[in-house]
């Protein structure tokens, strides 16, 4: 399999428990103590990193570490949308898209020649 498919894969994966960790506790503990959170915040955060790492390493055989940190913000904001948007309940606002052409931009100037 192609090793930016597979960087792109991982990325996924890893950012679906990188959104968890950091926001979820918001929703299921937003009344427990915060030590509590952040706890079992680094334990899910813990397989974030379990396929963050191998991510990177298989993404800088193929692509620069510029181009590998902007493709990895844009799925973070794939990633982060939906679940604000679905488990969190925030609304739908303006500035999703705002940013979404941001990521565009820098997108562009990073994988440009």
């Amino acid at each position: 399999m192609n090793k930016i498919i597979i960087t792109i894969i991982l990325l996924i994966l890893s950012n679906s428990f990188m959104t968890f960790a950091w926001y979820g506790h918001l929703k299921n503990m937003s009344h427990s103590f915060w030590l509590w959170a952040a706890l079992i915040s680094w334990g899910i955060a813990f397989f974030e990193y379990c396929l963050q790492v191998p991510a990177n390493r298989i993404g800088a055989t193929e692509l620069s570490v510029p181009q590998l940190k902007i493709l990895q913000e844009v799925i973070a904001m794939l990633i982060f949308v939906p679940f604000a948007l679905l488990y969190l309940k925030q609304p739908l606002s303006w500035n999703y898209l705002w940013a979404a052409c941001c990521i565009i931009g820098a997108v562009f100037f990073i994988f440009q020649g």
